[in-house]
């Protein structure tokens, strides 16, 4: 299974909201992000729902500067 496969899989959530947003930043970015951006991601595809819904709602920030990137973008936000 090639990367890009075994990452769309984990972009399946229980929530169709997050598999859209998910999804998409894994087709308009992933490849071209940096490495670091690239790992933020996958740490990303790691947390649990509650707490990846939380940060995509804005109703937390995580602590890392890689990871607030990569939610701004998923969450369809211009890069700073």
């Amino acid at each position: 299974m090639s990367e890009l496969s075994r990452l769309r899989w984990h972009c399946r959530r229980g929530m169709k909201e997050l598999d859209q947003l998910l999804e998409r930043y894994l087709d308009r970015y992933y490849e071209g992000a940096t490495a670091e951006h690239q790992a933020a991601f996958r740490a990303l595809l790691d947390l649990q729902d509650p707490e990846l819904y939380g940060f995509l709602l804005g109703r937390s920030t995580p602590e890392n500067d890689s990871m607030k990137a990569i939610i701004d973008r998923v969450r369809g936000e211009p890069d700073n």
